[in-house]
């Protein structure tokens, strides 16, 4: 039986994209850029796989072509009638095998919505949640060039939007740990990872049963962020303060974080205003639910387009 995999998540632009880095830096565990494939997969190709039409629907996915997996690597690891979750897994384990390790796993914080799905598909991983203060998160994602993301229906507009995107899924990670429980589950806080790394990174390691390795810590100037501006603290050591909301946004923009969300910053240990830990008012329990509902309409209709043939012509087989 093979190890469990490694699936790191956490809130856009909370650090994890450093935490990817010195994992996959592990002599055993390979960890690719972001895949965003998992849920087109899971839906195209419920329960048992055909083989053929997976691998029809692998070369027309650009990620493959980005990490350098051809479809053909894939293919003969899989099997008719495989359980989709296994089939998806493939992808990652040539990945991996490509690179000379044994283990795999996962770095894509748009999965934060789709825990449930991650959950069913692959019922060994270990999760790693790497939370960040979210008021700082907001100013990496403010700064963000445009582009970068997929602009969805809940894409935040505002501080407070993003308030609410933080706290929604930083709760669903918490609850998914809680359900799991602390064999398959860690929470580590983005400022110790750069405060104490090597002390977060052995957590991390004893959780997925790995052995420490100082390589972890040598990313700094291995990376290439040529085409990445937003990645350019990968250039330098674990590095504390890189952020500073306190500096970065005005008191009304974080009186508008905090009364969405400052009882989750306060439940992390973050400092927040007098009053702001008790809760959201109404009028940030509104934004909270239209967040969640813009962001189940978004996935409720990619996932009925996935189904549809429309998908397959939106999507050309690269590779023909």
């Amino acid at each position: 039986m093979s190890a469990p995999p490694l699936i790191i998540l956490g809130v856009r632009r909370s650090g994890t994209t450093l935490f990817r880095v010195m994992l996959d830096r592990h002599p055993e565990v390979a960890i690719p850029d972001e895949s965003y494939f998992v849920p087109q997969l899971a839906d195209r190709h419920r329960g048992a796989i055909d083989v053929e039409g997976f691998v029809d629907d692998l070369r027309r996915l650009p990620t493959l072509g980005e990490w350098g997996v051809s479809a053909d690597e894939v293919r003969a690891r899989l099997r008719p009638g495989m359980p989709v979750g296994e089939a998806i897994a493939a992808v990652y384990e040539a990945y991996a095998a490509q690179r000379g390790k044994s283990r795999w796993g996962d770095k894509t914080p748009l999965y934060m919505q789709y825990l449930g799905l991650l959950d069913r598909l692959f019922p060994d991983a270990v999760y790693l949640h790497l939370v960040r203060d979210g008021r700082d998160a907001a100013v990496s994602f403010r700064q963000l060039p445009a582009g970068i993301v997929t602009e969805g229906w809940a894409h935040p507009r505002s501080i407070a939007d993003f308030a609410a995107q933080w706290r929604t899924e930083v709760r669903a990670a918490r609850a998914l740990g809680e359900r799991l429980g602390p064999n398959r589950y860690l929470e580590l806080r983005y400022e110790d990872l750069v405060a104490e790394p090597e002390t977060e990174l052995g957590r991390a390691c004893r959780l997925a049963g790995l052995e420490f390795d100082p390589e972890m810590l040598r990313y700094a100037g291995t990376v290439d962020v040529s085409a990445k501006p937003h990645q350019q603290s990968l250039t330098r050591p674990p590095t504390p303060g890189l952020r500073d909301w306190r500096r970065e946004l005005a008191p009304g923009e974080v009186a508008a974080f905090e009364a969405v969300a400052g009882d989750e910053l306060a439940r992390h240990g973050y400092e927040v205003s007098p009053g702001a830990e008790t809760g959201p008012g109404p009028q940030a329990r509104l934004r909270l639910a239209r967040y969640e509902a813009l962001s189940a309409a978004w996935r409720a209709g990619g996932h009925a387009l996935r189904r549809t043939p429309v998908w397959a012509r939106r999507h050309p087989p690269l590779d023909g």
